[in-house]
């Protein structure tokens, strides 16, 4: 009895079949692949018998002999060395040959394989290949060939393989090729190559079967280049500048079996460009021409096609139709994931995961899952905890209280983003491919990004802000520069209100933006890719490249500042113990302040200049830097700026203190200029603040605010 298993199992590393089958077949070897490994194999393969003996009479003591083979690879020479007449093989690569002169390779009629890679050869004279009839393979391959004289190749009757690869050549004329009646591959690949022959490609070479011109500068492809090429099985055209195919272009290749497009500019296949390739196609690749546009009856005719790529290209009007009629298809390939769930007939659908979701789930793996809720919970309950106490607790500088509430508030939205994160995790699992289009256009999606960006820039805003009043007030002791309550409420005004604008800007106009926030299964928009809108893409790098990176650098240098400040003004200290002790607990304060922004920050700028720079990322790498790297300053806020204070730490034992009626614990020769509490055993406990002398070395410490 046979099994019928969904896409997803089949080729993910488990065997879900008793024997096995699902697991088999599932590289995707189809096309040259395939056929390369039947050309490698030689005739006479079968014939294990070799000998070490070499048969030539004549040959340099530099190379070395094995029959009727020649083997000169990286000995210096400056030309052909002389040979016995018999040699049938011959290497001469990484060598110094610049030029090959006429009939110099007339002796050697025998001659079947002709190696001349990495020579730095510029010239080869038009006779310079005469007389060998018997060659059938000529690697030219890295050399500095600009031009190729007419009928250079009059007398390679029996050439299959012409490599001429990586050559700085601009244009090739049709009776270049003359005599390439047997010709079976030719690679041309970065070559340079802008022109192709006004008549056919292969009109001197009728057996080629295997065409590379891949990485030229080719504009133009038509039905008149490749008319006499009915024998090619094999067309790769990656990477030119191809803008468009005429309908018929291909209707000559009653044999081609793979046909690569990949990397060109085109923008429109008319839905009849493959039909006349229905009965032998098996393999195409127009991946990676971001403004092609596919008919959605394109494929129709591909009915024995096995392997599709469509990588990097956008389908707007993805339909389940426009892949049925690819009974055969084994392998496709899309821009992301999401699209395979219009294929799922198709066995092999990659990509399968982008790092953060994967087929089944919008988070890829366990730790991801569990990890979101963790953050979610820490990032909440801490900021909701700070929020609480400090509405409870009396606050001697009540300005700035209300400041760092207002930080826990931004910083909370950052937990309920998480948290929908995870519901909406819990809610598509085990089906979250069928969905993940609908869920990155849906509202929700959009509503919970605009969360998160208005929790990061204004958490950024608010630091940034709270940095510099302390700043002020530790290096400028005696100004007068404070902020007064119109201008701190103004202040924090003007921070949320830039932080939602900047936050809501990219959702106004879609057709500048595009789906700013639906670019992924978590819908934060940090990493850029091709796809990516121009405006969005400088939009978010002003964001995170300039606004967020200023930020840092401010944060930092007045950090350095406040604590070079504290440190000379405590100097002529007379207790250089306690002074010690002071300028350690301060430094450790502003060390760990400045490491967690780092910590937040810095990986998410390397993260966006790698993307700008088109530096491949990996997906898992983006996944962590959004579920733990974003959250850290929002987690970690509440314990800097409040829980570890000496004030805060005071009021809470104060607190403790009347609720179970008994004095808090004293503490010897404590200098505070904050509230020097002492209960008192009464109906209610008592508190008095005795006068203290503010020396100017512990204003480091002197405003409560800064515990």
């Amino acid at each position: 009895m046979s099994l019928c298993l969904p896409q997803k199992l089949h080729c993910n590393g488990h065997k879900d079949c008793p024997n096995g089958a699902d697991e088999r077949r599932c590289g995707d070897n189809i096309g040259w692949a395939d056929l390369f490994a039947g050309t490698m194999q030689e005739p006479d393969s079968v014939d294990l018998v070799f000998f070490d003996e070499c048969f030539l009479q004549e040959f340099p003591d530099t190379c070395d002999c094995i029959q009727t083979e020649v083997e000169c690879v990286g000995v210096n020479l400056s030309a052909v060395p002389q040979l016995s007449p018999n040699v049938t093989w011959l290497s001469l690569r990484s060598n110094k040959i610049r030029l090959l002169s006429d009939y110099v390779f007339s002796e050697y009629s025998s001659l079947e394989r002709l190696f001349l890679q990495n020579n730095g050869l510029h010239t080869i004279s038009k006779h310079a290949f005469s007389g060998l009839h018997m060659l059938k393979k000529l690697f030219l391959s890295e050399n500095v060939i600009s031009s190729l004289s007419p009928g250079v190749f009059r007398d390679l009757h029996q050439l299959h393989w012409l490599m001429l690869d990586h050559n700085p050549l601009r244009s090739v004329s049709q009776d270049t090729f003359t005599g390439l009646q047997s010709l079976m591959y030719l690679s041309m690949v970065d070559t340079s190559l802008q022109q192709m022959p006004h008549t056919s490609f292969c009109q001197h070479m009728p057996a080629l079967d295997w065409l590379d011109l891949v990485g030229n500068q080719i504009q133009a492809l038509n039905y008149s280049i490749l008319k006499t090429c009915s024998k090619l099985e094999v067309l790769l055209l990656m990477d030119n500048r191809i803008i468009t195919i005429p309908e018929n272009t291909f209707q000559s290749l009653w044999k081609l079996a793979e046909l690569d497009l990949s990397g060109n500019g085109i923008q429109d296949l008319p839905k009849d460009t493959f039909k006349s390739l229905s009965k032998t196609l098996l393999k195409l690749n127009i991946s990676h021409n971001p403004r092609l546009h596919i008919n959605p009856d394109l494929f129709s005719h591909l009915t024995h096609l096995q392997s599709l790529s469509l990588e990097g290209i956008e389908i707007p009007d993805v339909q389940t139709k426009m892949f049925l009629p690819m009974g055969n298809l084994s392998h496709i390939y899309f821009k992301s994931f999401q699209y395979c769930s219009y294929a799922p007939h198709v066995r092999s659908c990659k990509p399968n995961t982008d790092g953060i979701s994967s087929f089944e789930d919008l988070l890829a793996n366990l730790v991801l899952r569990v990890s979101v809720w963790v953050m979610a919970f820490i990032t909440c309950f801490g900021n909701l905890f700070v929020i609480g106490m400090r509405s409870l607790i009396r606050a001697e500088n009540n300005l700035h209280a209300a400041c760092i509430k207002v930080l826990c508030c931004a910083d909370c939205l950052m937990g309920v983003y998480l948290f929908f994160v995870g519901v909406f995790d819990v809610k598509f699992r085990g089906e979250y491919n069928r969905n993940a289009q609908v869920w990155m256009e849906s509202v929700e999606c959009r509503t919970i990004g605009f969360l998160a960006m208005l929790s990061s820039e204004v958490s950024v805003l608010l630091l940034t802000y709270l940095t510099l009043e302390k700043f002020l007030v530790i290096v400028f002791p005696f100004s007068n520069l404070r902020p007064s309550k119109l201008q701190t409420v103004m202040m924090l005004s003007s921070i949320w209100l830039v932080g939602f604008i900047i936050a809501v800007a990219p959702l106004m106009n879609e057709d500048v933006f595009g789906n700013y926030y639906g670019r992924n299964g978590v819908c934060f928009p940090l990493h850029s890719d091709r796809q990516e809108k121009p405006m969005a893409k400088s939009f978010s790098t002003v964001i995170f490249l300039g606004l967020n990176l200023v930020a840092f650098l401010v944060i930092a240098i007045s950090y350095s500042s406040m604590f070079y400040s504290i440190y000379k003004t405590g100097i002529n200290a007379t207790d250089v113990r306690s002074r010690l002790h002071k300028d350690v607990a301060v430094a450790n304060r502003f060390f760990f302040i400045v490491f967690s922004d780092a910590l937040c920050w810095i990986p998410i700028f390397l993260v966006k200049i790698l993307s700008l720079l088109k530096v491949e990322i990996p997906g898992t790498i983006s996944s962590w830097v959004v579920i733990f790297i974003l959250p850290i300053n929002s987690a970690l806020n509440p314990i800097l700026y409040t829980l570890t204070t000496s004030f805060f730490r005071e009021q809470v034992e104060l607190l403790l203190c009347r609720w179970q009626r008994r004095p808090p614990p004293l503490k010897k020769d404590r200098k505070s200029l904050t509230s020097s509490t002492i209960c008192m055993e009464n109906s209610r406990p008592h508190c008095y603040q005795p006068p203290v002398h503010i020396p100017r070395a512990s204003l480091a410490t002197a405003d409560p605010r800064y515990g």
